[in-house]
């Protein structure tokens, strides 16, 4: 007869090593769960994931459930590090491994991908989403009235473009996007649907959003995947000795943080409530992007309940200085002021890297504004 509480400490101990210390699908640590099929240890939210595919993989709680002695054994035998090196041995580079705080989808996908698909057990010279060119159907959101209508895009890395097109094809792409400065990034919240990808893209210094979504969360990763691989083929064209390790963070970029806040100022009466953005990738140079640079260029930032400003609701303030001039953002809760000020102080406090005092991103950034000392930006809506 199984010893409960033997098991329980072994399985504890065995969730302490290194290897099994974070989840086996999102990296979350310190995993509560385990695939008792699979033999690996995952957090709770990729449990839920693991439930769904139950003639796969069957979970259990490490703290509260009974273990028999022979799936003690399973697990000590196997692992994390096991299954990594059997489910993930040819994962490709571009391909896109969710973090903790990542949306469902590209949680649920990556590990549909990994154990019921096996899409990286096997080397293999094409998936769907590396053919060169990647199409279907995807629902965007108009600009005018707001409503999502069927349009088919076509991706391909025959010119390094990505093109929409409305119902009339015979009429040509409603539009052609440059994959050189385009980004993808997942924004179920603010899209309104639990698949919902948010395209962003320059056009004369000015940056455009497509929202888009598709109803089959296998198919909107693909095509994310599919902007990811494009993108890593032109970065290896337009930087031939950079090494994968230094392309891979600029395939696609997420934002560090978004959010509602007031911008008051002595002569606005009511300040109304924007969406701002803070990213790593606003190159293009435009009316509502604010660039922050590192504390030794002279930017802070700071929590404050500013005086002299008019007509704010909102009481919970955030000042930037940079050298230039000083914005006053103002939080709905005490909350979202923690979160900006610690994601704003994130960014003050990385030292600029030895390639952005390069000529070419010097140029880049000069010729577009006097007052652009780093890649990222604070952009309202």
């Amino acid at each position: 007869m199984a010893n409960r509480e033997k098991n329980k400490k072994t399985l504890l101990e065995l969730a302490k090593l290194p290897e099994n210390s974070c989840c086996a699908d999102c990296g979350a640590a310190d995993p509560d769960w385990a695939s008792y099929t699979l033999g690996i240890f995952v957090c709770l939210n990729c449990s839920g994931t693991h439930r769904n595919l139950s003639t796969i993989s069957r979970i259990k709680s490490i703290r509260l459930d009974f273990w028999d002695d022979e799936l003690v054994q399973f697990m000590k035998s196997n692992g994390n590090r096991a299954a990594k090196n059997f489910y993930e041995k040819y994962v490709p580079v571009f391909y896109y491994q969710p973090q903790p705080d990542d949306c469902e989808v590209l949680r649920e996908q990556w590990i549909r991908a990994k154990y019921e698909r096996k899409e990286f057990t096997e080397e293999k010279t094409e998936r769907p989403y590396t053919a060169g060119v990647y199409e279907g159907m995807l629902w965007k959101k108009g600009k005018d009235n707001g409503q999502f209508l069927e349009r088919k895009f076509v991706l391909s890395v025959h010119d390094f473009t990505l093109k929409y097109y409305k119902e009339d094809e015979s009429k040509g792409p409603k539009a052609t996007i440059s994959v050189k400065g385009l980004n993808a990034t997942f924004q179920p919240e603010k899209i309104g649907h639990a698949h919902g990808l948010q395209i962003t893209y320059s056009v004369d210094d000015h940056t455009r959003n497509l929202f888009v979504y598709h109803k089959n969360g296998w198919e909107i990763v693909n095509w994310f995947n599919a902007i990811r691989a494009i993108r890593h083929v032109y970065l290896k064209t337009a930087f031939p000795t950079a090494s994968d390790g230094d392309l891979i963070p600029w395939i696609t970029r997420s934002y560090l943080k978004e959010g509602y806040m007031e911008k008051t100022g002595p002569l606005v009466r009511v300040p109304p409530h924007r969406w701002f953005s803070l990213s790593c990738f606003f190159d293009a140079i435009e009316l509502g992007v604010v660039f922050i640079g590192s504390e030794n260029h002279g930017y802070s930032v700071r929590e404050c309940v500013p005086k002299g400003t008019r007509g704010n609701k909102w009481k919970c303030g955030v000042i930037v200085e940079t050298p230039d001039r000083q914005f006053v953002f103002m939080c709905e809760q005490e909350r979202d002021q923690r979160e900006w000020v610690e994601a704003l102080k994130t960014v003050i406090s990385k030292p600029m890297m030895p390639q952005d005092y390069t000529s070419k991103i010097i140029t880049l950034l000069i010729r577009c504004a006097n007052v652009a000392k780093h890649k990222w930006g604070v952009k309202k809506k």
